[in-house]
């Protein structure tokens, strides 16, 4: 079960943040191409360095903790999920905290923050 932890790892980063897209409405998963726009050149960018750094033999990973698909360039099936996982994960998180904050109800102004007050 060792070869799974990788994946159990990012299961469990999208198992926690998945619910705030319906608990808290932050709707990512439904403006599916803006997450995309926003995820892309981050994949991008990592997927070339880490596929330039395994062929310079500078990268490498550990086979007992990763299923054994490797994608075109030596590139573990897990290394080019995390680029997708974590991202929206992170996604998830702040719009999640960004709606919770615009729904929530502004403390009322003090007295002093007033400028009708004479």
């Amino acid at each position: 079960m060792r070869h799974l932890s990788y994946l159990g790892l990012l299961a469990g980063c999208l198992a926690l943040t998945l619910p705030l897209d319906f608990a808290l409405k932050a709707r990512v998963f439904s403006r599916l191409w803006t997450l995309l726009l926003a995820i892309a050149p981050g994949f991008a960018l990592f997927v070339v360095w880490d596929l330039y750094a395994i062929s310079r033999r500078q990268w490498s990973y550990d086979p007992r903790w990763m299923t054994g698909v490797v994608l075109p360039g030596s590139l573990p099936l897990e290394e080019a999920l995390f680029f997708v996982v974590i991202p929206i994960a992170a996604v998830l998180t702040y719009e999640g905290i960004r709606c919770r904050r615009s729904r929530t109800p502004s403390a009322p102004p003090r007295l002093s923050d007033r400028s009708d007050t004479r």
